[in-house]
């Protein structure tokens, strides 16, 4: 790659870069205590939480053979994000080796950046409380633009904004949600096997799977994006 192009990775958030599943689960009991029902397993819906707090919900009522008017649903969400914001970041945390994965990749001299679904609100409030929204040049969730992912202009107007080139940039998600966008957008995508899917990642034909961040090496992204160019 040109000496003058510095190249970017881009993050999803939950499930990728930081577990949150503990918290948005609480959330999710919060609100199912609050409509008289029975707290959900976590092992249960686990899969479900990179969908947000809407389809959470739904799956919990679903499971419990419960009816849910759409008004209910709306203030189920109000509600659910009200208590998730208020107790952030609770248990949140990042995933092992992430932080190692960003400071060699920075010290290399890639821009990072976040691109995820969630409220660019809740997920600058995240990594801010957690200590690492510094690292990135741009954090763009799912209401920053007047569209999100899987529509791939999600995904190059967040690496627009943080001063990058799409020509020169590596997705790093978890579900198919983050693939399809990358291949999209004709952006290489790295998928972590530890996050938020009903399918295994590698169904989805991600560009590679890595099972720990040690394995999102210098080498292996300078690879993905000059083979890109080709």
């Amino acid at each position: 790659m040109s000496s003058m192009t510095k190249p970017i990775v881009v993050f999803d958030l939950d499930g990728t870069l930081v577990d949150t599943a503990p918290d948005l689960l609480d959330s999710l009991n919060h609100c199912l205590s609050q409509s008289g029902m029975e707290k959900v397993d976590p092992t249960a819906l686990r899969r479900f939480v990179g969908h947000g707090g809407r389809v959470m919900i739904e799956r919990a009522f679903e499971a419990q053979k419960k009816q849910l008017s759409p008004e209910q649903l709306d203030w189920l969400v109000g509600l659910f994000l009200e208590h998730y914001g208020a107790h952030m970041p609770g248990r949140s945390e990042l995933f092992i080796g992430a932080a190692e994965a960003m400071d060699r990749l920075a010290a290399d001299g890639y821009t990072l950046a976040v691109c995820t679904n969630k409220f660019e609100t809740l997920s600058v409030k995240l990594l801010t409380e957690l200590g690492h929204a510094d690292r990135f040049a741009a954090i763009c969730g799912g209401d920053t633009f007047s569209f999100r992912k899987p529509d791939p202009r999600h995904l190059t107007e967040t690496i627009l904004r943080a001063g990058g080139d799409p020509g020169h940039a590596v997705m790093i998600g978890d579900s198919r949600t983050d693939i399809d966008t990358a291949k999209a957008a004709g952006i290489p995508v790295v998928a972590v096997d530890f996050g938020y899917t009903d399918l295994p990642v590698h169904t989805f034909e991600p560009s590679r799977v890595i099972s720990h961040f040690d394995e999102l090496t210098v080498d292996m992204t300078k690879g993905l994006i000059m083979a890109a160019a080709l």
